[in-house]
């Protein structure tokens, strides 16, 4: 059994095999991790990716807790350059859903949050106190309402999991960001940078915890090690495919899935023009 490090706010007892979860989440073959644990940590290393809900509606009041939780996000400088929209009509979300692929758990899900990297809030504050926004035009402030956008939605995640709710992110409604504004109504200087299904996980159609690389590949000390351990990536090769095939996917492994992923513009599914769009939507990304 692994060796874990208590510390005085797990007092309670959790109620996963510890076990079980570290070799869930980096296979059976790199399983010994000395991980300290509590209930937080046992609800982050149980994430995976939910593709079938229910059709039941989530409870009054969890929406706006998943907004409580994604607003307690740190943001940089404190601009909050970011903006959600629940999406809950049929039509739209089948319009995205269209934009995204046809990807079906879009329809299917109660509710879809379409996380927006926002700085026309900024340039309105601007305009209404009459101070100038000259700043917004740089890259690096995009930058901020990505990463902004991405903290909060994550904060959110980690809420509706608590709830016993599931998700999954939608990165294909970057597929063509003008048409999501349009349908959105986005104002000038606001994009849709990735979409959230949310809903109660459909038990006839379980998803289990994805293996992720070993520490080793990801965690670096003190300065970056070039090396790039082949039998790590050997053994999380070996690892994903076994989770393929127990999940009735294609066996492709890891190194053959980033190599289709990043061979060509193609590969990225017309979001090699990402920078043309976002000119369009008006951020000028000096």
């Amino acid at each position: 059994m692994n060796e874990t490090l208590k510390t005085p706010q797990t007092a309670t007892p959790v109620s996963c095999d510890i076990t079980s979860a570290i070799a869930a989440r980096y296979g059976e073959a790199e399983s010994n991790v000395p991980l300290a644990w509590n209930e937080t940590i046992e609800l982050l290393l149980s994430h995976r990716s939910v593709r079938g809900f229910l059709r039941d509606p989530l409870p009054n009041g969890t929406l706006e807790a998943l907004i409580a939780a994604a607003q307690s996000a740190s943001s940089s400088s404190n601009v909050q350059a970011w903006t959600v929209i629940a999406v809950q009509n049929p039509e739209t979300k089948a319009a995205l859903a269209k934009i995204a692929g046809n990807q079906k758990h879009i329809e299917e899900c109660p509710l879809l949050l379409v996380w927006i990297a926002d700085l026309s809030r900024t340039e309105a504050m601007g305009r209404r106190h009459d101070y100038p926004t000259d700043a917004t035009a740089f890259l690096e402030s995009f930058v901020v309402s990505v990463i902004d956008a991405a903290l909060a939605a994550q904060n959110a995640t980690v809420a509706l999991e608590s709830f016993g709710l599931g998700m999954v992110y939608i990165g294909a409604l970057r597929n063509n960001p003008e048409e999501v504004a349009r349908i959105l109504k986005l104002p000038p200087s606001a994009v849709a940078v990735f979409g959230m299904c949310v809903g109660y996980p459909d038990p006839a159609r379980p998803y289990n915890v994805k293996p992720r690389l070993p520490q080793r590949v990801v965690l670096h000390r003190e300065h970056y090690d070039q090396s790039l351990p082949q039998e790590a990536l050997d053994s999380y090769d070996t690892t994903l495919a076994a989770f393929q095939r127990r999940e009735n996917l294609t066996e492709v492994g890891w190194t053959k899935a980033m190599k289709s992923r990043w061979r060509d513009a193609k590969s990225i599914n017309g979001r090699d023009r990402i920078r043309a769009a976002l000119i369009a939507l008006g951020f000028k990304l000096s």
